[in-house]
């Protein structure tokens, strides 16, 4: 599962934290960033501090709407030549 914490007050240039949550081994990742986060930047944020350490996971759950889930796939097929799919919210890695 990943999610965002926003609004936070500004520190080091950061104002929002990505939360990202393994759901068998309960481990969470808290990644800074900012509320301007493209669908780009999540992608590198994913490879860069989560799938770096552990590799892909079978689904990610996000509280986005198809069009930000859309592109999310489609700069992760780019970043990790990955084939994905989208089902029910979730993106499976095939």
């Amino acid at each position: 599962m990943a999610d965002f914490i926003t609004k936070l007050p500004l520190a080091m240039g950061y104002d929002s934290i990505l939360v990202v949550v393994d759901w068998f081994t309960k481990m969470a990742y808290f990644v800074p960033t900012t509320k301007k986060t493209t669908v780009e930047g999540l992608a590198q944020l994913f490879r860069d501090n989560v799938w770096q350490l552990h590799g892909l996971p079978e689904s990610i759950i996000l509280d986005k709407g198809l069009q930000f889930v859309a592109g999310l796939m489609r700069e992760l097929n780019e970043l990790l030549y990955y084939n994905l799919i989208i089902t029910n919210g979730h993106l499976l890695c095939l």
